[in-house]
């Protein structure tokens, strides 16, 4: 039988949100726009949140970008929802939701690197510590050692947002 727990409840993955959001502020006070950009599905979800988040305690205007990856076949053709034109020279932060391996979030690194950027930040929910590629997190919600064959997923479902351990 296949057991789960739960690693954030709402409130725990509401204050990690919060944190990164201020973070993202800190680490942009001086910008007038930046750009959240999510990976496609979960991590557009919690960059939706985050943009809320930043654009209420900061005056920073939040421009959001969906980056659609094929996670299985990651060399392959990135696209995102907004025109190379609309980053170039400015602060970015890529978002997923769980670090797992790495793979997704070094494609995706790699697809924003050919155009120049201000600042280039990235933030995740849940850093799992398994990375097969030398990235990381600049902005965690929290760090999680794990069995490699334990899976961690966050699920946002309205009221009920949290992160289990399966």
């Amino acid at each position: 039988m296949k057991t789960t727990t739960v690693i954030l409840d709402k409130k725990q993955l509401a204050h990690k949100m919060r944190r990164i959001s201020y973070q993202i502020y800190e680490a942009n006070v001086n910008e007038e726009e930046i750009i959240i950009a999510g990976i496609k599905e979960n991590g557009y979800t919690f960059a939706k949140k985050l943009k809320r988040i930043v654009e209420k305690i900061s005056p920073i205007k939040v421009t959001l970008c969906a980056v659609v990856i094929d996670k299985k076949s990651p060399a392959s053709p990135i696209t995102t929802s907004i025109l190379a034109e609309s980053y170039t020279d400015k602060s970015l932060v890529l978002v997923d939701d769980v670090l797992h391996s790495g793979t997704t979030l070094i494609y995706a690194v790699r697809h924003f690197l050919k155009v120049p950027l201000k600042q280039f930040k990235t933030a995740v929910l849940v850093d799992r510590n398994h990375k097969k590629y030398p990235v990381k997190a600049d902005y965690k919600g929290i760090s999680l050692s794990t069995s490699i064959n334990e899976n961690v997923a966050v699920i946002f479902q309205t009221g009920k947002d949290r992160a289990i351990l399966e």
